[in-house]
């Protein structure tokens, strides 16, 4: 890949191939993200993966219309956190399609940023869903509409879930056995989708991050301030309970997402109140009381439907997330399931928060 990338990506952006060096960056589930350095500058180069994102054109043009957005608030001293911006190439546009050699975008690189993988304290936690919280009271007043649905349906449960039962009964890669137990409790949540049916008409369209992993906020490792908001691919319409939920799923375990731990992974109370403090002091003046309302679900509808995304893509035959060993997805899908227990178990501690 790194030959292709001199070759034939670097030339649109005017960067001399021989002065470039090109390192991995992240450790994204679906597309390949990378460093490239020059004497000159700095960039990251993506490589959106086309199987995931069908209309990559429209993913790469919604970040651009968010990244203008977020700017003008910046200059209205309305944005306090620095703006991912594309990286135009020579031809003046925002992504370069080589066909089967791939479909490559640039972003702008923060110097002195950090990410990390797992919260340590409740005080990282409030940071970081604070600074999303901002990014999304920052477009509160930008029309949703605007934005092209790069995933249909992406946070839509009832679908999620036809889709492990279609996987479970066709059992293409005869491994249903080995995850049987973990099906027949995904499936049987059926109260989740029955409350989730009932309060999603009452609930606003807004713009959403729908990735708000803790290691989609960026950190100044200067003085571990928050610094920007990145990875805006999925950002589309739909409801902020899910940024809020996909908080909880990334913020609250002390383990990562794919530990084996299971005895070790729950739901940490402080992390899980400092979410709600955070979050809530950039949008208690927003949200309405709906919304406010469904922040509960939020947590809960997002642990259970990562989980049967990484239970689904396992009996399919690992298509859609990378993995790196046999059996990483349903590692993945018990780590998450056993999240969403550890909510159900502490649900009367965890509402008190609101």
């Amino acid at each position: 890949m790194i030959k292709l990338i001199r070759q034939s990506v670097l030339p649109h952006f005017g960067i001399e191939a021989t002065e470039a060096k090109i390192s991995a960056l992240g450790n994204g589930h679906i597309n390949d993200t990378l460093l490239v350095r020059w004497p000159a500058g700095e960039l990251v180069l993506q490589r959106i993966n086309t199987q995931v994102f069908k209309t990559p054109q429209a993913l790469v043009s919604n970040a651009d219309k968010i990244s203008h957005h977020l700017c003008a608030k910046s200059l209205q001293q309305q944005y306090g956190l620095k703006v991912v911006s594309p990286c135009l190439t020579q031809e003046g546009e925002l992504a370069i399609d080589l066909g089967e050699q791939g479909f490559w975008r640039a972003i702008s690189y923060l110097p002195h940023s950090l990410s990390i993988e797992v919260v340590k304290s409740a005080e990282q936690a409030e940071m970081a869903a604070k600074a999303f919280g901002h990014f999304a009271s920052a477009l509160s007043d930008f029309d949703a509409t605007q934005l092209e649905d790069v995933i249909p349906q992406f946070h839509h449960l009832p679908g999620r879930m036809a889709l492990l039962k279609q996987a479970a009964e066709l059992d293409s890669q005869h491994r249903l056995a080995l995850c049987r137990h973990w099906v027949d409790y995904a499936l049987s949540q059926q109260a989740l989708l029955d409350e989730l049916a009932e309060i999603s008409p009452k609930l606003p369209l807004r713009i959403c991050h729908n990735d708000t992993k803790i290691n989609n906020m960026l950190f100044d490792k200067r003085d571990m301030s928050s610094m920007a908001i990145i990875d805006l691919d999925t950002c589309m319409k739909g409801h902020l309970m899910y940024d809020f939920g996909d908080m909880v799923r990334t913020f609250c375990s002390p383990e990562e997402e794919d530990s084996t731990a299971l005895d070790k992974v729950q739901v940490r109370q402080d992390i899980f109140a400092a979410i709600c403090r955070g979050y809530l002091s950039e949008l208690g003046g927003v949200l309405t009381e709906e919304e406010r309302r469904s922040l509960w679900l939020g947590a809960r509808v997002i642990c259970l439907m990562i989980g049967v995304r990484f239970l689904t893509d396992y009996l399919n035959g690992d298509v859609y997330f990378h993995i790196h060993r046999e059996g990483h997805n349903l590692d993945r899908a018990a780590n998450q399931f056993t999240l969403y227990q550890s909510l159900l178990d502490q649900e009367v501690e965890l509402k008190a928060n609101f």
